[in-house]
C-alpha cells in the first residue's frame, strides 16, 4: 500500500520528510511523479485538480492536509466509496483564534485606516473602541468556531454565535439558524467560520450583509464560496461596512484585476488563517492509514452528504 501526496500551491517535501522521519520504510510517492497508480490506496491533498483521482484505481481515502474539506468535496469524479478525512489539531484551532482576534482588534483599533495614512504621509488621530463595548458574531460553532469565541469573549469582546442548534457556553449567547436576521442585526464584527455546504454557498450576500448594523466588520476566515464579492464591494462604497478582513476568496490565489486588492477597506491575506506544521499533524494521518490497512474505523472521517 502507498500513499500519494496531492498539493498544489504548497511544498510537499516537509510533508515527506515528516512522514519519513515517523516511518522510514513508508512508500510515499509526490505528484505528478507517481510510479504505479495501482499502488496508492491512500492520497493526502490540498486543492487538487479536479479529477485527478479518477486515475488511482484502489483508492480508498483521502485525507485533507487541513481543517477544510470543500476542495475534496466539490470534486464530484471522487467515488462514493472513498472516504474523506480532516485534520483537527490544536495548533490549527489555535492558530485560527489568534487569528480571528486580530482581525477584530485590527478593526477596532483603526489600524487600515492608519496604515493608509502612513502611506499617504498624512498625521490623523481616530478615536478607537474597547472590545467590551463591541458585539462579535460567530458564524459557524465548530471546533474552530468555538475556539474563536473563546478566545474573543477572554479578550473582552461580548460574543454571540450561530449553529444549527442552541449551545450552552457561559457567556456566549446562541443564536440558531432560524434567528440568522437577529444574529445578524446585533453583529458589529462578523466572523464567518462556517462549513460549504450548499446551504451556505453565498450566505455572505447583500441581503444578509445589509442586514448587520452600521459601520459593521466582516472577517472571512471560512471559504471564498460564502462570500458574494462584489455584492461586499457594494456595500463597503455604500459606506454600510467599514472593513473587510478577508483570508479566503472565490478564485486563489486571488487574480491580479481583482478590485478587492486595492480597496481601501480591505485587508487581504493569501488564506494563511490557520496553516498547517507537518510535524504536529502527521501522527493522526499515519493513524488513519494504519486504520485504512486494518479496515478500523476512521478518526475525523467527513460525512460527504452532510460536507462536514
Amino acid at each position: 500500500m502507498s500513499i500519494v501526496l496531492v498539493c498544489n500551491h504548497r511544498d510537499p517535501k516537509p510533508w515527506v520528510k515528516a512522514f519519513k522521519d515517523k516511518n522510514p520504510d513508508l512508500d510515499i510517492q509526490v505528484y505528478p511523479d507517481v510510479k504505479d497508480v495501482s499502488s496508492i490506496n491512500f492520497a493526502i491533498s490540498w486543492q487538487h485538480e479536479q479529477g485527478v483521482f479518477a486515475q488511482f484505481p484502489n483508492l480508498k481515502v483521502i485525507a485533507s492536509m487541513g481543517a477544510g474539506v470543500h476542495h475534496i468535496l466539490k470534486d464530484k469524479t471522487i467515488p462514493k466509496s472513498v472516504k474523506v478525512t480532516r485534520i483537527v489539531d490544536d495548533n490549527l484551532t489555535k492558530d485560527m483564534a489568534d487569528f480571528v482576534l486580530l482581525n477584530c482588534l485590527y478593526g477596532i483599533r483603526n489600524l487600515k485606516f492608519h496604515a493608509q495614512n502612513q502611506l499617504d504621509k498624512h498625521w490623523e488621530i481616530k478615536s478607537y473602541q474597547q472590545p467590551e463595548a463591541v458585539k462579535v458574531g460567530v458564524m459557524g460553532f465548530g471546533v474552530l468556531g468555538k475556539a474563536a469565541a473563546k478566545q474573543l469573549k477572554l479578550n473582552r469582546f461580548k460574543v454571540n454565535s450561530l449553529s444549527k442548534s442552541r449551545k450552552n457556553i457561559e457567556g456566549i449567547t446562541s443564536f440558531i439558524e432560524d434567528e440568522l436576521d437577529q444574529f445578524l442585526a446585533e453583529s458589529q464584527i462578523l466572523v464567518c467560520l462556517l462549513p460549504i455546504t450548499e446551504g451556505t454557498k453565498a450566505i455572505l450576500n447583500y441581503n444578509n450583509l445589509k442586514k448587520l448594523p452600521e459601520n459593521a466588520q466582516v472577517i472571512n476566515v471560512a471559504r471564498g464560496q460564502h462570500m458574494v464579492e462584489d455584492d461586499l464591494i457594494q456595500l463597503l462604497n455604500e459606506d454600510h461596512l467599514s472593513l473587510a478582513c478577508l483570508d479566503v476568496f472565490q478564485t486563489e490565489p486571488l487574480p491580479t484585476e481583482s478590485k478587492l486588492w486595492s480597496h481601501p477597506k480591505v485587508s487581504v491575506t493569501p488564506h494563511v488563517a490557520s496553516m498547517t506544521d507537518p510535524n504536529s499533524v502527521v501522527n493522526q494521518i499515519l493513524d488513519n492509514f494504519n486504520r485504512m490497512e486494518n479496515n478500523k474505523r476512521l478518526k475525523n472521517e467527513v460525512d460527504r452528504e452532510k460536507a462536514y
